[in-house]
């Protein structure tokens, strides 16, 4: 999917809302464990109930491969069904992955050519050759972690190397790789004040935001500080969304959530337009 096809999807739904498919089986629906595949049935529900709130879909990788070659089945499953359901819509394999040369050529196979999603998350610590392979799928997104939403991204993000914070440090030299064009970057919300010196860096790429909602962050500040003129933001929710009831209406109790946070995204695109 090319970045004008995600946005042409953003104004047409008139939202930026990200749904994380991060599934716990302790967690889903207790009627759903008697079917064959509990995992895809809860995932087939949510997308169903909530896709036209949503504009990307990003199941976490580890909930899948925690039940082994059952769980990557699920996973399998799921982004077939979005890819062939529901094709336009943007989707991200939050994977993490960061390694060098051939061993990073093998993960972007397997989850832009053998998976088929359009993006995947990655780390960047090991430099630009662990990166560039990802880089050179066309019209494929690798989404680099910048500045994470979790209490330990201080202990190394924000440090300053020189006259730079490595989190800025990462941006600037990430822009110098081969096919940058196709670079993403985590931003957390639970940090929405430094969007602003982000923006100064990456004024116009994609970001995706998690931390709205259980973790606390605000979607005000984050649109206050991160917001471009083609928006230029994914807003990540998964647990305020997926798991907003364990009853029979489970999908139905998703789907007013996630309509919540069109909603509000709604409000504040129509008062910046």
């Amino acid at each position: 999917m090319t970045t004008a096809n995600l946005i042409s999807e953003i104004k047409k739904k008139k939202s930026f809302l990200c749904v994380g498919l991060d599934v716990d089986l302790e967690k889903i629906p207790e009627f759903l464990l008697k079917e064959e595949d509990p995992i895809f049935s809860f995932n087939k529900a949510i997308i169903d109930a909530t896709h036209q709130y949503a504009v990307s879909y990003k199941p976490n990788t580890a909930f899948y491969e925690a039940y082994g070659l059952k769980g990557w089945k699920s996973l399998e499953k799921t982004i077939k069904y979005l890819n062939e359901s529901y094709p336009e819509i943007f989707t991200i394999a939050d994977a993490k992955r960061g390694d060098i040369g051939n061993t990073s050529s093998r993960y972007a196979k397997a989850f832009f050519d053998d998976l088929g999603f359009d993006s995947v998350t990655v780390a960047p610590y090991m430099g630009k050759d662990s990166v560039e392979p990802f880089l050179a799928f066309e019209n494929k997104h690798t989404i680099l972690l910048a500045l994470t939403s979790n209490e330990g991204a201080f202990d190394f993000q924000t440090k300053n190397i020189g006259d730079d914070a490595l989190y800025k440090l990462v941006l600037k030299t990430s822009k110098k790789w081969n096919n940058s064009e196709n670079l993403m970057y985590v931003a957390g919300a639970t940090k929405a004040e430094y969007l602003a010196e982000i923006r100064k860096i990456i004024p116009d790429s994609f970001l995706l935001v998690p931390g709205v909602g259980a973790q606390g962050g605000s979607l005000k500040e984050v649109c206050k500080y991160g917001l471009t003129k083609n928006v230029g933001l994914l807003i990540n929710s998964s647990r305020g969304i997926i798991y907003a009831s364990k009853s029979h209406g489970f999908a139905e109790a998703a789907a007013k959530a996630a309509k919540n946070m069109q909603m509000e995204m709604k409000t504040i695109l129509d008062g910046i337009h």
